[in-house]
């Protein structure tokens, strides 16, 4: 038998191109009328938002945007961008979600490199939006303003306004979509610490991949109530802007990340799940007590984008949340590993239980193949839990390469996998578990120290809110681990001595921190330390 056999070819009826596009049309078929959004007083139902996606999408088109255009959009967490995610698709135009705390300069700069022909303006960045349209002159795209509730009296751009410009689309305009699913989608720009940003580029197929795999993974269904606390420009919010919609859950929006919102938006819609980096859930463990609320039922958190201490899931698990590891980066459409929680574990010591949750875990199920390998080599290392190698990974959920940077999109590539850059050990059960960034590792007399496992016990101490461990040159070997560690708000008392003696206790003495430095600690606009100024800072320390 042979596939070339007439009998057997694609057909209209048994294959169909992938898009997430499609997801938001079934839902509006057959969950109609249950609510997909809530911002604020704002209700929407899936026809009401199937309607508001075509309706833009329409406009998007009459404003002389067509196939292969990029269309920018810089918001927060509101419907605006939801419906982005669908509309632009619709009519095979590329979304690029920007950043929303980039400066000015590099705002500029992701509309230029990504030629973008229109801009979803939000007015609440006014202060970072204006001056970035300004450096562009006459490049600059048409701008459409986004305003809601909470923008009230912000300056706009003298475009359109979002709610007009959608007004004046046709709620039942015949979208074309993809002409094939390997088309793309999004653009989204990395989070660089060093330079510009990259630009890596999403496709219709992996999207819609990706979203499959995070709602089964996630565990999303259409009673769930999907809390908008990881930034949708992040990654298109790791793909659940079309995770949430195929399970026909509800998004509930929220435009401001801060704990006294997440909380009550918790106990008012009975949030069932959440998303963020390790950052909110600090953020959420050391909220005032005033802000805090009792979880009326056990909201599921997944977090990643960088390794969360044991102790911090510890205490979110304390305080009633049910945390989901997940590991991945902006090349790979947010997740591509997650930590299931075995059945087996709950019989093991707290301590041991929390270790096992903090690993990143197996690939989701899209991930084709997962190796740890040698750096250099590229030779696939032994699962024994020991050695550290670089995370590679293939699939249908890897971005189709850099814009406009083919030497960067082949280097990424090497040796037929994507090499993230990020170090682990692979243990016997197949699981990962990130040691370090490849530039983050410390050498201290030839031996390796990492400095996540430094800042797991720095965490431990009963001050410390947030650590960062990066290397200081030192005479003798080398380089050697220097802390810079925030301590708690709520009267927290520690000297570098009191730190050093706690670290010494707690773990081998050639990885104790030879130096503390405190105060806050910088971080980039997705929330991670900037590591990258703290090895300059640390270079400068007499």
């Amino acid at each position: 038998m042979t596939t070339e056999r007439p009998e057997l070819r694609k057909r209209p009826a048994n294959f169909v191109g992938l898009s997430p596009v499609s997801f938001l049309k079934r839902a509006a078929d057959f969950f109609g009328d249950r609510t997909a959004v809530i911002h604020g007083a704002r209700r929407f139902t899936y026809k009401e938002f199937y309607a508001r996606a075509r309706r833009l999408a329409h406009a998007l088109s009459k404003a002389g945007i067509q196939r292969g255009d990029t269309v920018a959009i810089l918001a927060a967490n509101t419907p605006a961008m939801l419906e982005a995610h669908y509309a632009a698709p619709m009519i095979g135009a590329v979304l690029n979600p920007i950043n929303i705390r980039l400066d000015a300069p590099l705002i500029a700069f992701c509309l230029e490199h990504g030629e973008a022909k229109l801009l979803l303006a939000d007015r609440e960045f006014h202060a970072t939006i204006a001056p970035a349209l300004d450096r562009l002159g006459p490049r600059r795209p048409i701008v459409i303003d986004i305003a809601d509730a909470e923008t009230d009296g912000a300056p706009g751009f003298g475009g359109i306004e979002y709610e007009s410009f959608l007004a004046a689309g046709d709620a039942h305009f015949a979208t074309p979509g993809p002409e094939d699913e390997w088309d793309s989608i999004c653009l989204l720009y990395t989070s660089g610490t060093t330079g510009n940003p990259k630009g890596a580029v999403y496709s219709h197929r992996g999207a819609y991949l990706g979203a499959l795999a995070n709602a089964l993974t996630f565990k999303l269904d259409h009673d769930s109530r999907y809390l908008w606390t990881l930034p949708m420009f992040h990654c298109s919010g790791w793909t659940y802007t079309w995770a949430v919609t195929v399970a026909a859950a509800t998004h509930v929006c929220l435009r401001r990340i801060e704990p006294q919102r997440i909380f009550d938006a918790i106990l008012e819609h009975r949030v069932t799940h959440m998303c963020g980096a390790p950052i909110v859930l600090n953020m959420l463990v050391h909220a005032p007590a005033e802000a805090k609320r009792p979880l009326p039922l056990r909201t599921k958190v997944a977090t990643g984008g960088a390794a969360p201490p044991a102790i911090v899931i510890e205490r979110m698990e304390d305080m009633g949340f049910e945390v989901l590891h997940l590991y991945g980066t902006t090349e790979s459409y947010g997740p591509s590993t997650y930590c299931p929680p075995l059945p087996e574990w709950a019989a093991l010591p707290a301590g041991e239980r929390y270790a096992l949750m903090a690993r990143q875990g197996v690939p989701n199920p899209v991930i084709e193949s997962m190796a740890v390998v040698d750096p250099e080599s590229g030779t696939q290392l032994p699962r024994d839990g020991a050695r550290i190698g670089e995370i590679a990974l293939a699939g249908n959920t890897l971005m189709k390469g850099y814009l406009k940077n083919e030497a960067a999109t082949e280097a990424a590539f090497a040796g037929g996998m994507y090499r993230s850059g990020d170090l682990a050990a692979w243990h016997a059960d197949g699981s990962i578990e990130v040691k370090d960034r490849s530039r983050d590792i410390i050498i201290s007399g030839g031996e390796n120290i990492s400095s996540l496992e430094v800042e797991e016990i720095l965490y431990r101490h009963p001050q410390v809110m947030e650590a960062a461990v990066v290397a200081r040159p030192d005479a003798k070997w080398g380089e050697s681990p220097c802390a810079f560690v925030t301590l708690k708000p709520d009267g927290g008392r520690a000297s570098a001595e009191d730190i050093i003696a706690f670290c010494r206790a707690n773990m081998a003495h050639f990885k104790v921190p030879r130096t503390v430095v405190f105060g806050p600690l910088p971080k980039t606009s997705t929330g991670k330390i900037q590591k990258f100024i703290l090895r300059e800072t640390a270079k400068t320390l007499r």
